[in-house]
């Protein structure tokens, strides 16, 4: 194997680690709450630890890359999200998990920058388009790690060695990706050679700027289905309870396969177009989940929002790897950071418009918001 497709291999396996990861915490969400003897208000308030370990970590993870390198940043980082797992199984008080949380969260998003810097800069040796299917390897880790944690539960065994198998398959995979991880530091740190790339934190400016707006955007979207789409589908459609988790899978499903076969796509279209006609389908889907006079239009609408989205965002991510106005490491950790500002805010904006009017009104607004990612593939950062 060359070393662009050991590359391309280990940043894969780096994504796939990531969904794993994360993902697993999803199954445990219901034993926590039950194990703490805690009321909705106060798990939603723990859960807020995550974010905001989050959204501390990701706007220094470039500057780390920058200098470091991605391979110590990817192998630390994913090393402790494997560690810090188990614990969240076991945790005594709200405190402590609040705590494992916030250090969860943190890490997790440290790898998750590390491994996009990873992609962006294996996307450039390659000179192909990637990025689309480096983001589906994420979507299979996700059902992978919720799935298999999932199952381990219903076959009957505790959380605490549930976890800790987990654990041990996404060290495993981990381990794989890395004797190909990138060592050196990026491009850009070599480049610029500037007191910027030695800063932890850059405010983004420039074209970085209009593209986290972007994915802002487009994770507020993402995290609006994921939130918002059972209570949609139950009073618009009359769809029973116990199915309105139909309209998520529905979007995840098409998300997921529109990720795999968004390389090919991006490379006979272009990224200009496949932006457009993204951002026009998504937003097709937000207002024919509006006004669907039955269940299965509405899951239509959903499908066509997880096929529209699905390679905005790689596209995104590329564009803030080819842009000058930062270095590439810092431009990826400001994006990611603001993209995930927008999966905390997102939710509870549209509880905000869904209050003060409806929320069909709320995701008429999403699929505007669409229209306006459409629009920009008029700009230089698509092209």
């Amino acid at each position: 194997m060359n070393n662009s497709a050991a590359h391309r291999l280990s940043t894969r396996l780096g994504f796939l680690t990531a969904g794993i990861t994360m993902a697993a915490w999803a199954p445990l969400v219901p034993y926590a709450k039950e194990r703490l003897q805690i009321e909705a208000a106060q798990l939603g308030m723990l859960l807020l630890c995550l974010g905001i370990g989050s959204l501390l970590a990701m706007p220094i993870t470039g500057a780390l890359t920058t200098r470091f390198g991605c391979r110590p940043v990817v192998l630390v980082s994913g090393a402790l999200v494997c560690t810090v797992l188990p614990f969240l199984a076991v945790a005594p008080s709200p405190l402590l998990l609040g705590v494992t949380l916030f250090l969860f969260g943190a890490t997790i998003g440290t790898l998750d920058v590390a491994i996009n810097v990873q992609a962006v800069q294996v996307e450039k040796e390659s000179g192909g388009a990637l990025m689309s299917g480096f983001h589906g390897m994420f979507s299979v880790g996700g059902i992978a790690g919720a799935g298999g944690m999932a199952a381990l539960l219903w076959a009957g065994m505790d959380t605490l060695m549930a976890s800790v198998l987990v654990a041990a398959v996404a060290a495993a995979v981990l381990a794989a990706a890395a004797p190909n991880l990138l060592p050196a530091p990026s491009a850009a740190h070599a480049e610029a050679g500037a007191k910027e790339d030695t800063r932890l934190f850059v405010v983004p400016r420039g074209a970085v700027a209009v593209i986290g707006l972007l994915c802002f955007a487009c994770f507020m979207a993402e995290g609006a289905v994921l939130d918002w789409s059972a209570l949609l589908l139950t009073t618009s459609t009359g769809i029973s309870a116990d199915q309105g988790g139909l309209g998520y899978a529905a979007f995840a499903v098409a998300m997921t396969l529109g990720r795999f076969s968004g390389d090919k796509i991006v490379a006979r279209f272009g990224r200009r177009r496949v932006l457009l006609t993204g951002g026009l389908c998504a937003a097709a889907g937000f207002f024919t989940a509006v006004i669907a006079p039955s269940p299965a239009v509405a899951l239509l609408g959903f499908v066509l929002i997880g096929l529209g989205a699905s390679n905005i965002v790689p596209i995104l991510f590329t564009a803030a790897g080819n842009q000058h106005d930062m270095p590439a490491g810092l431009a990826v950790g400001a994006i990611t950071t603001i993209g995930y500002a927008g999966i905390l805010a997102g939710p509870a904006l549209i509880g905000f418009i869904a209050h003060a009017s409806s929320l069909q009104v709320a995701f008429a607004g999403l699929g505007c918001a669409m229209l306006l990612v459409a629009a920009s593939s008029r700009s230089r950062i698509a092209a």
